[in-house]
């Protein structure tokens, strides 16, 4: 048996390495900006510690985006992740920060949406899907608001 290759030509060799640096490029972005499956268009959300008192959780708003009517902000706490927004000068929407598709944090955001940054499903303000995969909506927490800080009832 003999153990001989036939040599290819410089062209062949580099048209190869074009398809084969074409079909990695495509395999990389399949999950970034712009394709389908991923976010784009969002910006990353503030992240604002929270402690949880009293079965509540209670967050400050000064020096944070939620300081603003249209801000908005992902909340941590020892109670859960929250995505809450500012409705008004006195009222506040808080809605769950976990993507119900998959368990993803969700922490991107566009003027009107959240973004979850491993599919790209989107939700309104408010929580209702807006954009899948995910099917179910972000749960609602009441909220109430006084003296600057913003208290979700858990």
């Amino acid at each position: 048996m003999s153990d001989t290759t036939a040599p290819i030509s410089r062209r062949q060799f580099c048209g190869a390495c074009m398809a084969s640096c074409a079909t990695l490029a495509t395999m990389v972005t399949a999950c970034g900006d712009g394709s389908p499956t991923g976010p784009s268009g969002s910006a990353d959300l503030n992240v604002i510690s929270a402690q949880l008192a009293n079965a509540r959780v209670q967050v400050n708003t000064a020096g944070t985006p939620l300081a603003n009517v249209g801000g908005a902000a992902r909340v941590e706490s020892n109670a859960g992740l929250f995505l809450v927004s500012r409705t008004s000068d006195t009222t506040f929407t808080v809605i769950d920060g976990v993507c119900t598709h998959e368990g993803c944090t969700i922490s991107g955001a566009t003027a009107t949406e959240y973004v979850c940054p491993c599919h790209g499903s989107r939700y309104s303000r408010t929580g209702q899907v807006q954009q899948g995969p995910a099917k179910a909506n972000l749960r609602q927490y009441a909220n109430t608001f006084a003296d600057g800080v913003v208290s979700i009832a858990v």
